[in-house]
Order: structure tokens, then sequence, then C-alpha cells
């Protein structure tokens, strides 16, 4: 029986009884049922026959729900897990916690705890009553006269006390909660209403000779759990010198105001909304309305409201923190107002910071190491950010007056004043509503369109003075406003500026300032191909790994916010704007241990597959020709404006227009030679086969209007199809009138004809073909396009009705495309074999439905790891050039691949010079960071100070100069493995062998955990060179 067998254990059964022993109780006329007793029978299978053994323990199980359960050693324990669970007065588990979770239904402890849902319930319900405290005397003082009827539900193991303990207790806690037991049950009572006070200005438990009242005597105090009703007395009698506030201020109660203060809020109840809200993006009517229900959820005694003074309370809280935390009160010159601009943002310690991080010399390396000390940005804006037209400048102008992410608001507007009558240009690639449509407003009642943000695109961060509000759309203006304002003191000489629209024709920097612009990995699918290889990561020496996503990573973390800050005022929303960036910033420096050693691993892991692909690409190319290409793309990488572009493939892609033109001026030639083969007057050859493929488009495109009606489409909409078909009818009558001539690809093998006209509609459909692909691709650019803005801005059934609708006709642009391809191919293939032309049906792929996607999306079925790119755009035919031409055409795209692989080869290796780097900066930014700390705990004031600010100032910087300490030695020992990964890595890019060893182990371990997926060619042999046209 169970796992024992084979083992030559014996089979065991055992009852487990749980019995209550009844016992007298002394003090009692009955019986009661004392302490269950756990009842163990054994029996064992001995060679006599069975040997009985009986075992008794002490239990505290619930007799109720373990009154008689029996268990075998056969469900799969051993005799000493069982007795494990009984000596612990536990009953056994259901399952065996040992199977793996696919074998257990759901969650266990979840299964396992609705055994005891009854015992829970009745331990809540009894804490509604007084429990197990005595009821006769105070539980604190024992006093027979003193009856204990108050109880804390804060304090631990008080018991119920009487009313002169409850308030000698609290005397030092005096928030919180008191309930009172009335005979009947037990009632909410405050500490006031029993007589306590606080008394601020003295020590705890001594009174005031002339105690201050608080106005009105009705003070409330918002703690994080409950909004208080306090008596509370300031200092009159001269001892403390401290005013109101400052009394207040050290208690850790936060004044609502500074006259008079009648409502505080505990430090506790800020510092947790502070941090919960950046984590949930709470607001803070839904966590101040929850503390209300906390203290009376029924409706009968509602607190006073103090919303609107808690919101004040909160924003006041949340500036302070900022300076704080910046320094700013550490500096002994300047006060809190005279703030520069951007100067209490964090900055990002791996970004270059000259005089902070970066090594001495670093001005003169060479120029292929520049890029180690690039600055690397990234722009976008967000539509989702809107604010409704409510309040003013006025009424609401803000605490930050540009001291961190968000820029000064007056400046901003007196620069857009300047650029109010532009007009922004229009997009010249694919249509970008964002720079088409930006002179047009926000909308009805709204003030701000959105918000517009420069990121350091490596890390995440948000730059200083970087964040702006777009009023009209997303201008170039914004842009190279925050752009130039976020690195307007940087002294750095390169950039690498990553924009979904950019334009490099904006004057951004000073002329000897060398700026390379690029397009986000994401949106560079739906550029035209110029743009796709002109502004591309991988293509661009020193861009390492880069995406240029960064801002989209963090407007997915601000988006939330949008629904509460769009009611603000607009200083509030800018200060709450920088609020939240800043604790954005903060989260990335703290993961920065693990970012960029995670940035290492992926990079040292893939380097030596891509620079042994290229060396073996490399290998198949002559000398003179591999020369060539590189003088020409080292020129391209010098000068990318002035030099061609060598990832292009110069090909002549024939189309219909040029093809007809071609044919009648070779039909002029024949007319003068006396040459002309026309059977007709009145059309040509050409011009008949020409209107035979035009009425075939018009077929397509009525056959398309067809499927669109059904059975209750209206008459007018079955009036024009009709219509439709008619004209085309006679059309087609006229054609077939003009002469009993076809089209070659229909009678070509019934009855002998001129193989010149095969020819002609040969050309002809060559050009379609191309047209037809080129229809095609634009279109699933336009339909990439259009997904991502609707995903990322729409919002409302309006808004993404009208987008359906537009996807729609691009949808049905594409369907014609596709059918007007396969029916030119078909032809194709029909010419061909009359005409005796070869390999036309690999010139001419197939094209299949799953083939129809644009360049980011993955074949169905198959994820982003192993997604590849559809024949549609890596296919350029040449089927109508000579032999000399296709050769060409062969080696440039040998070329361009070449290039490709040689760009990705040099990104790999960048990235992890570039992470080593970013690491020596990160450690450095920390050690200077530390320094900066100490020199202001001991800087010299020019304004005399207390000797106990004076000592907070100290603290206060040792323990933020500790703090940079610990991320540098963390971060330090995190990176300790750093060199040896480099060196494994460049060591298999050197031997491939070792990194063959290397996939051949990691493939051997995935199959060892049980991984039995299809591969194909799991480990790729040195011996054998890729194939350069595959």
């Amino acid at each position: 029986m169970g796992r024992n067998h084979g083992s030559g254990k014996k089979d065991k059964l055992k009852c487990v009884t749980h019995v209550p022993l009844p016992v007298f109780q002394q003090g009692s006329s009955s019986f009661h049922p004392a302490m269950p007793m756990v009842r163990v029978k054994k029996l064992k299978i001995t060679d006599s026959g069975f040997k009985a053994t009986d075992t008794r323990y002490r239990s505290d199980v619930n007799t109720a729900i373990a009154a008689f359960t029996w268990k075998e050693t056969s469900a799969g324990w051993g005799q000493g897990y069982v007795d494990s669970f009984v000596s612990m007065d536990q009953l056994l588990p259901e399952s065996d916690p040992e199977l793996p979770k696919s074998a257990r239904n759901g969650d266990k402890a979840m299964h396992e705890w609705m055994q005891y849902a009854d015992a829970f319930l009745q331990a809540l319900i009894t804490l509604e009553g007084r429990g197990e405290s005595p009821a006769d005397c105070c539980s604190r003082c024992k006093s027979p006269e003193a009856k204990g009827r108050y109880r804390c539900l804060c304090c631990d193991n008080l018991g119920l006390v009487c009313q002169m303990c409850i308030m000698a207790v609290h005397q030092y806690s005096p928030l919180h909660r008191i309930e009172f037991w009335n005979d009947m049950y037990f009632v909410k009572v405050s500490l006031k209403s029993l007589g306590l006070r606080i008394q601020l200005g003295h020590p705890v438990g001594e009174r005031c000779p002339r105690p201050t009242t608080a106005w009105g005597d009705d003070f409330v105090i918002v703690d994080s759990d409950q909004i208080h009703q306090v008596g509370l007395d300031f200092c009159g009698c001269g001892q403390s010198s401290k005013g109101q506030v400052e009394q207040l201020l050290k208690h850790r109660l936060y004044p609502a105001t500074v006259v008079n203060p009648k409502t505080a809020a505990t430090f506790r109840v800020l510092e947790t909304f502070e941090l919960l809200q950046y984590e949930s993006k709470l607001s803070t009517y839904e966590y101040y309305h929850t503390i209300s229900r906390l203290t009376d959820n029924t409706g009968l005694s509602v607190p006073k409201d103090r919303y609107p003074t808690f919101l004040r309370i909160v924003h006041q809280w949340r500036h302070l923190k900022l300076l704080k935390r910046t320094g700013r009160g550490h500096d002994p010159i300047r006060g809190v107002s005279e703030t520069q601009p951007g100067e209490c943002a964090l900055l990002c310690p791996p970004c270059p910071h000259p005089g902070i991080n970066l090594p001495d010399g670093w001005e003169a390396v060479e120029q292929g190491l520049k890029f180690l000390y690039a600055l690397n940005l990234a722009l976008d804006a967000n539509f989702r950010m809107k604010r409704k037209d409510c309040s003013s400048e006025a009424a609401d102008p803000g605490l930050s007056k540009g001291y961190a992410y968000v820029v000064e608001e007056s400046a901003f507007q007196e620069y857009l004043k300047k650029h109010d009558k532009e007009t922004e240009p229009k997009s010249t690639c694919s249509r970008h509503d964002a720079v088409n449509l930006a002179d047009i407003r926000p909308g009805h009642g709204y003030a701000c369109s959105g918000v517009a943000t420069v990121e350091c695109s490596r890390h995440n961060a948000k730059r200083p003075l970087a964040v702006c509000d777009m009023h009209r759309g997303e201008r170039y203006c914004y842009m190279d406003y925050i752009t130039i304002l976020s690195i307007q003191i940087c002294l750095l000489k390169l950039f690498f500026i990553s924009y979904d629209i950019t334009d490099p024709s904006s004057p951004l920097l000073q002329p000897d300032v060398e700026i390379r612009f690029l397009v986000p990995k994401f949106h560079l699918p739906a550029h035209i191909p110029t743009c796709r290889n002109r502004f591309a990561f991988m293509l661009t020496p020193g861009a390492g790994l880069g995406d240029g996503e960064a801002p989209e990573r963090g407007w997915g973390e601000l988006n939330p916010l949008a629904t509460s800050t769009r009611e603000m005022g607009p200083g509030t929303r800018r200060d709450t704007l920088d609020y939240h960036f800043g604790d954005y910033n903060w989260r990335k420096i703290v993961r920065l241990g693990a970012s960029l050693l995670k940035k290492l691993e992926t990079a040292t892991s893939d380097v030596a597959e891509h620079v042994i692909a290229h060396q073996e690409l490399e290998a198949t190319i002559s000398p003179e020709r591999l020369r060539s290409w590189t003088d020409a793309l080292v020129a391209w990488e010098l000068d990318p404006t002035n030099s061609p572009n060598p990832y292009e493939v110069a090909v002549k892609t024939p189309t219909q227009a040029a093809v007809r033109r071609q044919l009648a001026e070779e039909e002029e030639k024949a007319l003068q030679s006396g040459a002309d083969v026309s059977l007709s007057d009145e059309v040509s050859p050409c011009s008949l086969i020409a209107m035979g493929i035009d009425l075939e488009s018009e077929q397509r495109s009525l056959k398309t209007l067809t499927t669109s009606l059904w059975d209750h489409s209206q008459d007018r909409q079955i009036t024009r199809v009709k219509l439709r078909s008619n004209a085309l009818t006679r059309k087609l009558e006229e054609w077939f009138s003009l002469l009993q001539l076809y089209i070659p690809t229909t009678i070509g093998k019934s009855v002998p004809f001129d193989k010149s006209l095969a020819e002609i509609e040969y050309k002809l459909r060559n050009a379609q073909a191309h047209e037809s692909l080129g229809v095609l691709r634009r279109n699933l650019q336009i339909r990439a396009t259009l997904y991502d803005i609707k995903d990322r801005w729409l919002r409302g059934q309006g808004a993404n009705t009208r987008a359906l609708n537009a996807l729609a006709t691009v949808q049905a642009r594409i369907t014609a495309a596709r059918d007007e391809y396969r029916q030119a191919r078909t032809a194709l293939l029909a010419l061909a074999e009359l005409l005796g032309y070869v390999n036309v049906d690999q010139e001419f792929l197939p094209l299949q439905d799953k083939d129809i996607r644009s360049m980011v999306e993955a074949e169905p079925g198959l994820g982003e790891t192993r997604r590849t790119l559809s024949w549609i755009w890596r296919r350029v035919n040449a089927a109508d050039a000579t032999e000399e031409e296709t050769q060409e055409f062969v080696a440039e795209t040998i070329r361009v691949e070449w290039g490709k692989s040689r760009a990705r080869a040099q990104r790999f290796q960048e990235e992890i010079d570039l992470v080593q780097e970013e690491m020596n900066r990160t450690l450095r930014f920390f050690s200077w960071k530390a320094a900066d700390w100490r020199r202001k705990g001991i800087a010299l004031r020019t304004k005399p100070t207390s000797a106990e600010h004076a000592e907070g100032l100290k603290a206060y910087a040792e323990r933020q100069a500790v703090l940079c300490q610990s991320l540098h030695d963390s971060f330090k020992h995190q990176w300790a493995g750093v060199p040896d990964l480099v060196k494994t890595a460049r060591e298999e890019a050197q031997k491939p062998d070792l990194f063959y060893q290397r996939k051949q182990k990691e493939f051997e371990k995935k199959n060892k955990k049980g991984d039995k997926a299809s591969v194909s060619n799991p480990v790729p042999s040195s011996s054998i060179a890729p194939d350069p046209l595959a």
C-alpha cells in the first residue's frame, strides 16, 4: 500500500478520533467538555496477527471540524509525517503538498482554509463581545471599584480597562480608536469625550498653567485610519518660545493654516498617501473618503469635511519633500524662492554629466569611441494627459516655478507667442496625424491637448525641464523648446535624438555639436523605406541596442493619473506631474543594478552569434568587393547627409504607366517604319490588352462593392451598384465588338496567335504585379500606424468608431491589391509558359494570407522571438532585367545584407562597451553625490540657526550620503562578475567553437527540463557558412 511498496515494510492502518472527554471543572455544578483529547489507534500486521496500540495527545483542534477523521498510510505519507501533524494539533492535509502544482487543484492554502471558515467566522464574532477579559474589574489596575468598560483597537493585549486607565495609557498615543461597552455591545467614543487633552509645548503628562485652547475647541486631526476630533491646547505660559505652527510640527502634525490652525494631518498619513498614490495613482478624493468611511461608514455620524484642507496639505507636503530631498534646505545662502530651474530634478546616474561622472580626457577620445560619451534622448507626446479649461494661472499658479521637470510657465508662454503664427510643415513620410493635425485645438472644454517630454532613452529617466503642456497638437516648437532646455548647460558634443516624427532640419544646438536623429524601433515600420534605412537604431553607429521607446514605457505608468490631473488647475497639475516624475526617476535609479546587468547579460549572450555570422558571410565575398563596400559604408557613417545610403538597393521597378509609354513609343516607331501589325484602325494590340486589364480592375472593384450589399440595403445603394454593373457590361460589349481578339492568357493554348501580343501582356502584367505589391505595402504601413494611434490615444465610442471606419477603408485597399497581384501572377505564369520564360514562379511568389502583414507583425502562431519578415518586404523583383542586370541586383542584395550583418555585430559590441561605461559612470556618480551631501552637512551658515536645526541638517545630509554610498556598494557587488562575463563573450566571438559548445549545452539543458518542442538544427555547425542570399 502507498509509497512503501517493495520496501519490505508492513502495511498499517490508523484511526484518529477526536473525543471531547467530560471533566468536572472546579467552580461549576455541571460537566463541561474539557480540552479535546486525540486518541490514535494503530493496527500493525504481525506474523501472529494484528497488534493494536493506543496513544493519546492533547489537541487544540476544533472538535466540530475534526469530529472523526480516517487516514490511511497508503495515502502516500510516512508514519512520522502523519504523527507530526497530530503532535502539532493539526489536521492532516487533504492532498499531498509535495505533488507538483500541475497536479493540485488551484490554491492549496485556500482549499485548506475553507475547512476552517466556520472557526474564523466564530473568532470574528467573538471579538464583538468582551471575550475573555474579566467583567468585574479593570484588567490594568485590578481595582474592584473600577470596572473594565473601555478597550483600544490599536493597542495589543490591553484588554478591558477603566476610564482612568484608558486615559493614562493614551497620554502618549492620543490618536488611538476607543470603544465603550454599554452592557450590550461596544460603541465608538473619542478620547476627547473622556476628558483627554493633547498639550503642546510641554512634556507629555504635564499641563500648561495658561493653556491656549485651539480656536473653537474643535481641532481635527486626519490620521491614516480615522479622522479624530481632539481636545488640543497650545502652550501659553511662555515655557515654549515656538508658535502654534512650530508646536504642531514638533509633534509631527502638519497644520492646515499658519494662523489659528484648526486642522492638521499626521506625518504618517501624508507619507502613506504619497507612496500609495505614486504606486497606484489613487486620487486624493478617494483616499480621503476612505479614511472618512473608516471613521463612520453608516452616514449617521459623518466627520467634518476636511477634504479641501487635506488637498492643500498634501500639495504643500510633497513640495517640501521635493525641496528637502534635493538639498534645497541645506543651501546656506539661497532660500526656496531662489531655486534655479531644474535644480530639484533627479539626474540619471548612468548618463554622462561633465564634471561629475566622466573620466579625465573624455573630450579627446578618438572618433570611434565618442559614442561612449554621447547623450541619448527620446522625445514623445501623450494626448491622454489632457487638462480641462478650469481655474486659471492667477488662481492656481502652483508652487514649483520650473524647479524640476515641468518648464516654467511664464517663460514658456512668451516663447509660444513668437511661434503662434507658424504653420507646421506637413509630413513628407507616412501620414502622421501628430504633425498633420498639429494646428487643431484640443477640443471644447479643454485647455491642453496633452504633454510632451524628453527622456533619457537608455535608462527611461525624465530630464530636467523636459516636460511641457501642448495647446495645439504636437508642434515642433514644443519639442525644440524642451529639448534645448533639458540640455542647455550640457557640455557634451554628441547627441542621439529619437523622435517618431523627427525633423533633421530643426536647429536645436550649436553648430559644433553633432546630432544623429533616429526614429524609435516600434514606430519605424510606419515610415517610408528611405526613413527606415536612414533613421534606424540598428544601422546607426554608436546607438548600441537602444530602441528609443523610453517615453512609451513612462506613459504606461503615467496614464492612470490622467483622470485626476485633467480636473486640476494649471499650477496644481504641473506640480503633481513634477512629484510623480520624481518618484518615477527614483525607482529607475534604485533598480539600476539589475537593469544594467540585464542589458549586459543580453548583449554578451548574443554578441558571439552575430559576430560569427558576419565573419562567415564575409568569407564568401571577394576581398576587392569587400574593401569597396567597406569604404562606402564608412563614408556614409561619417557623413550620412552627403553620402549615398549603403542600405538601399537601387533597382528600377516597372510601373504600368511607364510600360504603356514604352509600348506606345514602340508602336509609333512601327508606324513610321511601316511594320505595324495592328488588325484595326481604331485599336492597336497594346491598347486592346491595356483596356482588358483595366476592365479586370473594374470587375474586381464591382465585386467588392457588391459584397457590401445585404438583405436590408437601401434602394439608393442597390441602384448605385446596378448602374455601375450596367456601365461595365456596356464597356465589355464594346471591347468585344471592336475586334475578335482575346487576351493571350485566355486562348494561348487553344489557337495560334502572334506572340508579340503575349510579350505586350507580359510587360503590362509585370508592371501590374509590382504596382499591386507597392500599394499593398503602403496600406499595410498605414494600417499599422492607424492601429498604433487607436490603441494609444483614442478613447470613447465616437473616436473608436471613426477609427474602425478608417481601418475598414484601408483594409479594402489591401484586399483589392491582394486580388490584383494574385490575378497578375496567374497571368504571368501562363504567359511565361507560352513564351518560354523560366523562374518566373520564383520571382513572383504566391501571396498567401499569412504573408499579408506589416513589418512588425509576426506570422500567425509565432511569437516575437520567432518573428520573420514577410517576403513582400524582402523581395524586389527584377524579372524583366537582363542577365547582367540580374547579377548586379544579386550583388546589391548581398551588399545590403552584408552591411546589415556588420551593423548588427557592431551594435552588440558597442552595447557591451557602452553598458560597462554606464556602470562606471553610475559608481562615480554615487561617490560624487555622497561627497556632495557631506559637504552640504558641514557648510557654514550665513544666517544664525539653532543647535537642533544644525544637528538635523547634519543628520539628514549624513543619512543621504550613507544611502548613496550604500547604493554604490550594492551595485558594485552586483556587477562583480561583469569582467568575466565580458571576457567570456569576447573569447566566444574570437573562437567560434566555444560559442557552439555553449549553445549545445544550453540545448541539452533545455531538453533535460522536458522541453519537447520541435527544434530543427538547434546548434549551427561551424563548418557550414550561411547562404548569402538566404
